[in-house]
């Protein structure tokens, strides 16, 4: 497994991960108004300026399959989808881990908005509740998620010992 540093090229992979996970997975969680604001939200575009800004990455698995994706801005982490048939193989671990590593060089503290089927992940890993967010979305539905941080804990080997 790698991950590596997506391209312009990579632009379909992305937004297919991101939109078949949400279409599978967040169902079970939310109603209609809210899948469709989520599909809405990861747009072509926004993914498009998150390439040009080089903080989009690509999970592959040992087949050279892409298998999943994270987008790493600052101290936060968002659009972390892997592939529903992929889930459960230690992708998502690994894209996490890499994110938090990679904001633990430079910050103190690791934000996430947490959907739903994720909360219990980021709990699990440290994540503390810090707000609670409603969207109203069509038909008057509701998107509810949580933001969520913990400290950034980037250890690095004492050798002086």
């Amino acid at each position: 497994m790698s991950i590596k540093l997506a391209e312009i090229s990579d632009l379909d992979i992305i937004k297919q991960i991101t939109q078949k996970t949400i279409a599978k997975i967040y169902p079970h969680y939310y109603p209609d108004g809210a899948v469709s604001f989520f599909i809405n939200h990861h747009n072509e575009n926004n993914i498009i300026d998150d390439i040009k800004k080089h903080c989009v990455f690509l999970c592959e698995n040992l087949e050279k399959n892409i298998v999943g994706t994270v987008t790493i801005k600052n101290n936060e982490i968002l659009r972390l989808f892997v592939l529903p048939e992929y889930q459960g193989n230690g992708y998502g671990k690994e894209l996490l881990d890499f994110a938090e590593m990679t904001i633990s060089y430079n910050y103190d503290e690791i934000k996430i908005d947490s959907s739903m089927p994720a909360k219990m992940i980021y709990l699990k890993r440290g994540y503390k509740e810090i707000e609670y967010h409603t969207i109203r979305t069509k038909d008057n539905d509701y998107l509810c998620y949580d933001s969520m941080k913990k400290e950034s804990k980037l250890l690095i080997p004492n050798n002086y010992d």
